[in-house]
């Protein structure tokens, strides 16, 4: 462990975590509740949660690392691990006491598997094991971003198939749910994904130091300043206009950004870490070009699934969800978006766009009822930092070349 991964840990304090709790009323059914345990610890959130068949979020509880990762100015994996490590035991026993549960009354317990951190998957795992042997429990492992997709159906009735798209710091992805574990891949990020493109821009502009935005997560802090900038002050080129695909791209929207603060930079005579007097500008520049290219591709998945009947023209709906579904301006983008095209629009609440174990334990629910993967021996159960989201159809997107009309009417709130 490298000297700044041991001095934040140092700095780490026990009960300094951010604790969230929720408890719903235990209702009188007659008949007996399954009941599932969530755990999630893929990347620097550790969470837990009891959830019942019928949907009532029973008890959860969540410790966050943002604090100590705002340190160091990013995600440091063996930091994550140990935080993990650290908090789980108690992180779990909050939530069973919370939901009034024992282990004994589990139906199962489901763990996040894939994808993520290596370091911060074998931390989950390796409790949930231990947990599933000694009680002698089922074991549900689950995927990450199939828990993102399908947090939906908790908090909304909604029925498949339907379009979603996964937006984090991690992932960037246009899939169709047509079943719990039944996904076809229309198109991914092909480098960074979006939340980790505004974190690097939040650095770059050392947003750390700005007045407003000291306590803020990157793309938090993009957000908030974008809204008294005028995007217009800097026109970022679009990435991937010439490919007719369903594909995500922002490296390169992320190199063209640096170029103009390091040309701002010179022109304002200051060095890199000073804040620059146009950083609203640039941050409502950044935020509107990462929206509209989202937009441009989400738009075309609709077309695509519309012209070969996966969804239909009658009743499509688009769902949104994971950390970046929660800014605001890419939100009503793509609402806008969705009323235009007839296509409902449901985002889960900004809580739940988050990782928690709220989302894990329900996924468990849905592969409970479905019989999906209810492991009753955890023999090679192993974690998968890289793991595909069902079945790849991008080329077909491709093969199809739909070219998406103009956005501009679609859209015409982005220049308020």
């Amino acid at each position: 462990m490298n000297s700044i991964a041991k001095s934040l840990l140092k700095s780490v304090k026990h009960g300094r975590a951010m604790w969230l709790r929720s408890s719903s009323a235990h209702s009188g059914k007659q008949h007996p509740r399954k009941l599932v345990l969530g755990i999630e610890t893929s990347c620097d959130d550790t969470g837990a949660a009891v959830v019942d068949d019928a949907g009532n979020v029973l008890g959860e509880a969540l410790h966050c690392q943002k604090e100590v990762h705002l340190q160091a100015g990013g995600i440091i994996p063996v930091v994550a691990q140990q935080l993990h490590r650290e908090n789980i035991d108690q992180v779990v026993k909050e939530a069973l006491s919370v939901s009034g549960v024992s282990v004994h009354e589990l139906a199962a317990v489901a763990t996040t598997v894939k994808p993520g951190l290596a370091l911060s998957l074998e931390v989950g795992l390796q409790y949930s094991l231990n947990l599933v042997n000694k009680y002698q429990k089922p074991f549900i492992p689950i995927h990450h971003m199939e828990a993102h997709a399908l947090t939906i159906r908790l908090t909304h009735h909604v029925e498949f198939p339907f379009l979603v798209l996964l937006l984090s710091g991690g992932h960037c992805i246009l899939a169709v749910a047509q079943g719990v574990s039944d996904f076809l891949l229309l198109g991914q990020s092909i480098d960074i994904a979006p939340g980790d493109m505004l974190d690097k821009v939040a650095r770059r502009l050392s947003l750390r130091k700005h007045p407003e935005c000291h306590s803020m997560a990157g793309g938090k802090a993009i957000e908030h300043l974008a809204q008294n900038g005028n995007r217009q002050q800097h026109a970022f080129r679009l990435p991937m206009q010439q490919y007719r695909n369903c594909d995500f791209s922002f490296s390169g929207l992320q190199s063209l950004v640096n170029k103009a603060i390091t040309q701002k930079e010179k022109e304002e005579g200051i060095q890199e870490g000073e804040i620059l007097s146009c950083v609203k500008d640039i941050a409502a520049a950044v935020q509107h070009a990462v929206a509209v290219h989202i937009i441009q591709r989400t738009y075309r998945a609709m077309l695509f699934c519309i012209k070969n009947s996966i969804l239909s023209s009658k009743n499509a709906t688009l769902v949104v969800s994971g950390g970046v579904a929660s800014n605001q301006y890419i939100r009503k983008g793509l609402q806008t978006l969705a009323d235009a095209n007839d296509f409902a629009f449901l985002c889960p609440p900004p809580r739940l766009c988050t990782d928690n174990g709220v989302m894990i334990a329900w996924n468990g629910i849905e592969r409970l009822r479905a019989g999906l993967d209810v492991l009753h021996s955890t023999d090679g159960i192993r974690y998968e930092p890289k793991a595909p989201l069902g079945i790849d159809i991008s080329k077909r997107v491709e093969e199809d070349s739909i070219k998406v009309p103009k956005l501009k009417k679609k859209i015409r709130w982005l220049a308020s």
